[in-house]
């Protein structure tokens, strides 16, 4: 223990995810560029501010909009005395309980180091207070005997200043994590702006389908090609009833990809056509899921591995039968899944000889072509049995005198047990249906509709990860 320091920073922008986040929120309030910038007169102006923000929807009545936002503090302080169900209704008593909240410590008085920024602090907080919560990831209970956690008063405010930075919803919160400041600041500057749309609209103020991957692409969009950076975005949920917390994570190379998905008209194309596939609409043509943020989405990998990716994504809508890709189309979404792959993943395969084997094998085997390619769809994914139907193809092809465009040192990569053979799998798949469908081979798919095409194309013209936040941001989804 030691006495209370005098020179000592305003604010500091710890590694602790969530202390960040409220930090950022601080310095974008204030209107500063960083954490770092922000002066004592600036969390002053910041904690006047949470004052009334806070204490306002904790009086307002259940039925108004200002309401929604007490929804998202109780999501994160549940039981603070700003959210806790016997709280005063009484706006004198229950002002000053707030105001003490971001109270200056007094000078001299007994300090701890703070629990996130290290700096001296006298206050003294427990859960209740803080955006926290017991789960088997993260560990936050205190010891018996321990009064609670000193938080310094820059700490104190960042931690309430929070959901105006973090992607929030009345049920939970999402706060990034960026190798790049410039990233994290313009995800909490959009958030600033959707949270006090909030305040006054309520969560029904807010247009459907919009997701945080979103804002968070758009920002490292913004990087370009020559600043890779790797983003996390964590969400979470503090109410008494089930906590929970979620962990998702782009790739460093996700800049330099977007870059070049942008740069380029055919990979451009692909990835509107898979923002059109992926927006759903009601029956009364009301959306239910905006294709941008869904495929914002699939960029993100989960901690826990329950993620879907945007390969297999791709591989999915190019394998519909029933999905009628225009040649050029198909080519664009081939395309968009190769240049993943070799940005993201770092493949290159030279998939072509083996796909030849495939059509050639589909075009020209015995049967009708249908037949073959339904064979083919069936074991596609399958190391063992993909190999046993390319074994099938190569004597066929053989016996019936003619080219086979690749033997088994072509295939063996594609078969065996290895990293990233699933992955060349799903690239085989696209680039057959590719080259059966630029040989014209007859499958029988259903005929690609004009009317259908000419909204597809004036659709495709958009840029990629284009609009306003404020125009399709959505509180009411989960995070």
């Amino acid at each position: 223990m030691s006495t209370l320091a005098t020179d000592v920073p305003a604010l500091s922008a710890t590694s602790h995810p969530i202390q960040r986040a409220g930090a950022w929120a601080v310095a974008v309030l204030a209107g500063r560029g960083n954490p770092q910038e922000v002066t004592v007169p600036d969390l002053d102006a910041v904690a006047d501010r949470l004052v009334e923000d806070v204490t306002a929807p904790a009086l307002a009545p259940k039925d108004s909009t200002a309401y929604d936002w007490w929804k998202v503090l109780f999501a994160l302080y549940p039981n603070s005395k700003a959210t806790h169900g016997r709280r005063s209704r009484d706006r004198s008593i229950l002002l000053p309980e707030i105001t003490a909240l971001f109270a200056t410590d007094v000078p001299g008085s007994p300090a701890w180091p703070c629990t996130f920024c290290g700096t001296p602090a006298a206050a003294v907080w427990t859960k209740s207070n803080l955006p926290m919560y017991d789960t088997n990831k993260a560990l936050n209970t205190l010891p018996p005997g321990i009064a609670g956690w000193p938080i310094c008063r820059g700490c104190r405010i960042a931690a309430w200043a929070l959901p105006y930075g973090a992607w929030v919803t009345a049920g939970s919160a999402t706060v990034l994590s960026c190798e790049q400041e410039s990233a994290e600041r313009e995800f909490t500057a959009a958030n600033v702006l959707r949270s006090k749309r909030i305040m006054q609209l309520g969560f029904s103020g807010l247009a459907a389908g919009a997701r945080p991957e979103t804002v968070v692409l758009r920002a490292l969009k913004e990087l370009g090609p020559t600043l890779p950076a790797a983003a996390t975005l964590w969400s979470f949920k503090n109410d008494n009833q089930e906590p929970w917390l979620r962990v998702t994570r782009t790739r460093r190379a996700v800049p330099v990809f977007l870059a070049t998905v942008e740069g380029n008209a055919e990979p451009r194309r692909g990835w509107r056509l898979l923002e059109m596939a992926l927006t759903r609409r009601d029956k009364d043509g009301k959306l239910v899921a905006s294709g941008a943020a869904e495929a914002a989405r699939l960029l993100f990998e989960a901690e826990d591995g329950r993620s879907r990716s945007l390969l297999s994504q791709l591989h999915h809508l190019l394998d519909e039968p029933e999905k009628s890709w225009s040649l050029r189309n198909r080519a664009a979404l081939t395309r968009l899944a190769f240049i993943y792959a070799e940005e993201i993943l770092g493949m290159n395969p030279d998939l072509k000889p083996v796909a030849t084997v495939i059509a050639d094998w589909i075009e020209h085997g015995s049967g009708a072509p249908r037949g073959r390619l339904a064979e083919y769809r069936n074991v596609a994914l399958s190391d063992y049995k993909l190999g046993a139907l390319l074994m099938q193809a190569h004597f066929r092809l053989t016996l019936d005198g003619r080219v086979v465009a690749a033997g088994p040192d072509d295939w063996r990569p594609l078969i065996q047990q290895r990293p990233r053979a699933w992955e060349q799998r799903m690239l085989l798949s696209a680039t057959v249906l590719q080259l059966l469908q630029e040989r014209g081979v007859a499958v029988n798919e259903r005929p690609v509709d004009p009317d259908e095409a000419a909204r597809t194309e004036e659709a495709v013209q958009q840029p990629i990860l284009g609009g306003d936040d404020e125009d399709d941001d959505d509180g009411r989804g989960a995070a």
